[in-house]
């Protein structure tokens, strides 16, 4: 899952070296606007297989189907993307698909557990994850937080760190070991975890702005709108996924 985050290769900063020359002989450079007109299709896409994967359960279907059709191409696709960029106006409408799939098969289960105890559980998740987006733009554009070279290799670190330890974790499910229980129970520990990543994820939101700030400065070519586009997507995925985690946990108290 961490190929399209500014903690990850695909939008960090390197990842536009070798394009620039191109971006700049070609006429045809990245732009803010460009990036964000991308990310809007992006966005409505992923709305668009979320809300099939969500009634498709609602109907009685089996989630598990979209989430291993969501999980496989995250992984596939981002993959092949993060090396073959200029692929990205083709496949980044792809990964914003399979993204769905598995947003709205998740969400679906999230909701059947707890609607009981705790309807509108995701509806919430969906909410606080805008106010978070909107308040990290607001304090990167006000420079409040800005985004230096040791900031950025902490956050990169960080986020390294934890998605490994979320692999080590889905390894260990696989051979039926329980790896880091603590991270998924609603304990003051567990609970605590959450927060931090959902700090963190918030975080890596800063890093896209600027990678993708710069790379309009730089004058990489105008396929990178859409390679930027999906990480921006990735990160605000994570971080509704995390937050759903959390209120999960809370409510479980």
């Amino acid at each position: 899952m961490a190929l399209f985050k500014s903690g990850n290769p695909a939008l960090q900063e390197k990842a536009y070296d070798g394009t620039i020359f191109q971006g700049l002989t070609t006429g045809q450079e990245m732009t803010i606007k460009g990036t964000i007109n991308k990310f809007g299709i992006l966005f409505m896409l992923m709305l668009a297989s979320t809300l099939f994967a969500w009634t498709q359960f609602q109907k009685g279907g089996d989630p598990m189907p979209f989430m291993w059709t969501g999980v496989g191409g995250i992984f596939i696709i981002g993959l092949v993307m993060a090396f073959k960029k200029d692929w990205s106006p083709v496949l980044a409408p792809a990964y914003a698909i399979v993204q769905g799939l598995f947003v709205g098969s998740a969400s679906a289960v999230y909701d059947f557990l707890y609607k009981a105890k705790y309807p509108g559980l995701v509806a919430q998740a969906v909410g606080l994850t805008l106010v978070v987006a909107l308040v990290m733009f607001v304090l990167y554009k006000t420079r409040i937080i800005k985004v230096t070279e040791k900031f950025r290799s902490v956050i990169i670190i960080a986020t390294a760190s934890v998605m490994l330890f979320y692999l080590i974790q889905w390894i260990g499910a696989m051979f039926g070991a329980t790896i880091g229980a603590f991270t998924s129970a609603s304990t003051p520990l567990g609970i605590g975890f959450s927060v931090v990543v959902v700090c963190l994820a918030a975080l890596n939101l800063l890093l896209d702005f600027d990678l993708i700030e710069k790379g309009a400065e730089k004058g990489v070519p105008k396929f990178m709108e859409w390679y930027s586009a999906a990480g921006l997507l990735f990160t605000l995925v994570w971080l509704y996924l995390e937050i759903l985690r959390l209120l999960s946990k809370i409510n479980r108290n």
